[in-house]
Formats: C-alpha cells, sequence, structure tokens
C-alpha cells in the first residue's frame, strides 16, 4: 500500500510529477477560478473555500488513475458532510459521510490492490459485466428509496434534487469501485444536480455561492476524466 509506506511522500510527489501540461492548468484554473468566487464573496465561509481547492485538487488525481486522488476524496467528504449539515443539505450529509467517505475508503484499497504495474501508483482500469450493472442498478434504486423517505421525514429542503443526488452519487461511487471509466459521467450528473441545489441555497445565504462554482469546475474535471480513463484503458490494454 504506497500510501501508507515509508516511500509515500515520494509517491506523492511522484503524482504531482506526472501531471501533464494541460492537466496543470486545469488544476491551477481550478483553483483560481474557485479562489475568485470565494473572494466576491462579502462573507466568505473557510469551510467552502477548504472543501472546493480539495475537491478540485481531488478530481485532477482521480482522472489520472491515482490512489492520492482517493485519498483527497475522503477528507473533501468530511469537509462537505458539515457544510451540508450547516445547511440542512441532510441528504448530502448522509450521502457525503455515510456512503461516499466509506466507498472513497474502499476503493482508495481496491485501487491499491490493482495496479497496473507494479510499484506504480495508476489503477488498472477495469471493464462493465452486464451482472455489475444489474446490481448496481438494483442497490441504487433500494438506496434511492430508502433515503427519500428519510429525507422527507426530515423535511430537507428541495427534496427531488436531494433525492437525486443519492442516485447519482450512489451510481458515482460503485463505478470507481469498480475502476470503470463510467465513474467520471456518474459524477458528472451528480455535478448538476448539485448545481441546482446550491444555486437554491446560494439564494437565501451569499457565503454558499462559491460551491456553485465549485461544482461548476468538479463538471469540466469530470468530463476531462472521462476521456482520461478511456486514454488510460486504451494505453493499458495495449501494453498489457
Amino acid at each position: 500500500m504506497l500510501f501508507f509506506m515509508g516511500g509515500s511522500f515520494m509517491h506523492i510527489k511522484a503524482a504531482f510529477a506526472g501531471l501533464t501540461p494541460f492537466e496543470r492548468g486545469l488544476w491551477l484554473g481550478s483553483l483560481v477560478v474557485v479562489a475568485l468566487s470565494f473572494l466576491l464573496v462579502g462573507s466568505p465561509d473557510y469551510w467552502v473555500l477548504t472543501a472546493s481547492l480539495l475537491g478540485a485538487t481531488m478530481l485532477i488525481f482521480v482522472s489520472k488513475g491515482e490512489p492520492l486522488g482517493q485519498l483527497l476524496s475522503i477528507l473533501f467528504a468530511l469537509f462537505y458532510g458539515w457544510i451540508s449539515l450547516k445547511t440542512r443539505y441532510y441528504g448530502e450529509m448522509i450521502t457525503y459521510l455515510g456512503m461516499t467517505a466509506p466507498m472513497a475508503a474502499a476503493s482508495l484499497v481496491s485501487w491499491l490492490a490493482n495496479p497496473f504495474q507494479a510499484g506504480k501508483g495508476q489503477v488498472r482500469v477495469a471493464g462493465l459485466t452486464a451482472l455489475r450493472v444489474v446490481v448496481l442498478t438494483v442497490l441504487a434504486g433500494v438506496v434511492t428509496g430508502a433515503f427519500y423517505f428519510i429525507l422527507k421525514a426530515w423535511n430537507t429542503p428541495n427534496l427531488s434534487l436531494s433525492t437525486l443526488s443519492i442516485t447519482t452519487s450512489f451510481f458515482a461511487a460503485g463505478l470507481t469501485y469498480l475502476r470503470s471509466p463510467y465513474y467520471a459521467l456518474a459524477y458528472a450528473a451528480n455535478d448538476l444536480v448539485l448545481i441546482g441545489l446550491w444555486v437554491l441555497a446560494g439564494t437565501e445565504d451569499p457565503s454558499f455561492i462559491p460551491m456553485v462554482s465549485c461544482f461548476f469546475i468538479f463538471l469540466i474535471n469530470d468530463v476531462y476524466g472521462f476521456f482520461s480513463w478511456r486514454r488510460l484503458r486504451s494505453r493499458q490494454q495495449g501494453i498489457k
């Protein structure tokens, strides 16, 4: 397990060094947009800023198939869960603390256990079987149905969008664990839902407006992640 051994710093350093010029530009541009949106808000929330910067960094490494991305995903889930609690978006809080964080931890173990090449950080991209798709879809339906009634009982704001966010998050987390390129499309769908949720929250409290720019940046990064993982799969299949 690369990130829990003595050489973890070297592997993290190598992960940053492995970014292409385009990826460095995308990452730095994402940080700038997030920081600017934060500065433009009259009453900024530093939890929001930290989560947004952490999330933008996380996505670059997930798009590279680097386990470091999953480690950052766990941290992001903790920050985002707290922000959601403050906004009474209980669906988001439960999803990220009760599902996304544990699934990111499981994905970290899965990615570390399935490197493309021994001694390398990059994960081996896997295909999807029909059985996995069916099981994932059934589980998503069960989880969504259960959480709908829980969120309704808690008088969660914007119930429909909050419930839809659970569905898309479940698919995204599951596909990430399965090491499928389609994880990125599921997260992109989730980003669109969350943009809608935080636009509504921002109309009541401007300090949450940076979350809108945060998930817009996430959307761009997730779209890039899908194409990046397809390239990874093609390259890995060519090397075998």
